[in-house]
């Protein structure tokens, strides 16, 4: 039974004050012009920045201890001055820092937003599963440095602003970036996207809509949650997503094709996709085939038999742009002929 409902964070307004925390890496010296590229362009859009003081380390792929990273998030939820955390980027070992939050304080302490992807996307999916508090899944504070933003990155500020009550609807991009090049401040735009349906032949006369409760984030790290307790899924369907079922996006970084139907088929042994009514995939960084066997292959092979739409290619995730998913909004999604756009209401 749907009971409870998920709670919104006050919209992000001119002369709040960002936190950027970095509870996974950090920022070594030689890249740190990006933080003050960062900071000059929030503070251009009239935000005021606070840093973690371990935001500008990086060693053993991490910021600094994981006491030291726990304790900083559990400051930040609780500083009244700080309405937004936005990390620098994702990394490898967010985990460890879950057993050391504060989760009682967590959920009853007034929610804020939380937005970044990659390793970040561990904490958003286990802090909104466990407190039942929306996040947002979407650009880094490293890739807000630019002042010209393209219309997908962009709208992560509308996202945030937008009213508990509100909605607000994104669309697909015309490109994205082939390459990841992070000396530009802005990206590079350089091949035509298309989103595209499994079980439809590119180019196909196809469309189709769904909805459901959005919920997600990159198969590399929250995977490694599963039979912990700090991915409740079952529970958070029950409590949040009985009604309206499920959108499940997803994303992935350094997987071939075997690891993503590995993980997927582990995803669905472990219940995660009861009730979805909907995927949406993004396009896949650092792949590969294995042998014959192809990024398609392993949706259909994982999914295809569910009977649900299954989006890939989508705009999400390591290969920019980005649209800004929200966990727990209410999505629709509508797909046709290879562009889409994402309705998110905020009940």
């Amino acid at each position: 039974m749907n009971n409870r409902s998920i709670r919104y964070p006050q919209p992000l307004a001119p002369g709040n004050t960002i936190g950027v925390a970095a509870p996974s890496s950090g920022v070594g010296e030689s890249l740190n012009h990006y933080l003050e590229e960062s900071r000059h362009n929030m503070e251009r859009l009239g935000f005021g920045v606070q840093e973690s003081p371990f935001l500008r380390h990086n060693a053993k792929c991490v910021s600094s201890s994981k006491e030291d990273r726990a304790a900083e998030i559990n400051a930040f939820s609780r500083d009244p001055r700080i309405q937004a955390i936005i990390p620098p980027w994702g990394g490898e070992f967010l985990m460890d820092i879950l057993p050391l939050l504060d989760w009682e304080a967590l959920k009853t302490l007034p929610p804020k937003w939380v937005m970044g992807y990659s390793d970040i996307s561990t904490f958003l999916f286990a802090y909104t599963l466990i407190t039942g508090t929306a996040s947002a899944h979407g650009t880094n504070y490293v890739d807000l440095r630019s002042n010209e933003l393209d219309p997908v990155t962009a709208r992560w500020i509308d996202v945030l602003q937008t009213e508990h009550g509100g909605q607000i609807t994104q669309s697909s991009s015309t490109h994205y970036q082939s390459e990841w090049k992070p000396e530009l401040s802005r990206f590079n735009l350089d091949t035509p996207s298309h989103w595209k349906q499994l079980g439809q032949p590119q180019g196909a006369d196809a469309q189709v809509t769904f909805s459901g409760r959005l919920i997600g984030g990159c198969m590399d790290t929250i995977t490694c949650l599963i039979g912990t307790p700090y991915a409740p899924v079952e529970a958070y369907l029950d409590q949040y997503c009985a009604e309206e079922g499920t959108i499940w996006y997803l994303e992935s970084c350094e997987m071939n094709a075997g690891d993503i139907y590995r993980h997927l088929w582990q995803m669905r042994q472990a219940g995660w996709f009861a009730g979805v009514k909907g995927f949406m995939f993004g396009r896949p960084a650092g792949y590969s085939d294995t042998g014959d066997f192809n990024f398609t292959d392993a949706l259909t092979s994982a999914l295809g038999d569910m009977d649900v739409p299954v989006l890939y290619d989508v705009d999400l995730g390591h290969i920019p742009p980005q649209l800004t998913f929200v966990n727990g909004a209410l999505g629709k999604v509508a797909y046709e002929n290879g562009r889409g756009s994402l309705e998110m209401a905020f009940v």
